[in-house]
């Protein structure tokens, strides 16, 4: 039985460790991702769920902001903006 808690104390907390390694590098290095867009000429600049399978997103093209909405089998666009207009 002691040996039973010694591996539990051991293998515990290394399982753990695995679990949150591999979640942060599947966060870190997951595709789309906002990092990493310094010389494309298609930028995502932010996208939000929406519900089970919708986002919206916000995409930078030509110097135009674009929302998005994007679902499983269907990607619209909603609105365009001038990124130099005042905030």
């Amino acid at each position: 039985m002691f040996w039973y808690f010694v591996k539990l104390l051991i293998l515990l907390p290394l399982v753990g460790g695995m679990a949150f390694g591999a979640l942060w590098l599947w966060r870190k290095y997951q595709p789309g991702m906002i990092a990493g867009q310094d010389g494309r000429s298609l930028k995502l600049l932010e996208a939000l769920p929406m519900g089970t399978f919708g986002k919206l997103a916000v995409v930078e093209f030509e110097g135009k902001k674009i929302l998005l909405s994007v679902t499983r089998g269907r990607i619209e666009k909603i609105a365009e903006g001038d990124p130099y207009r005042a905030r």
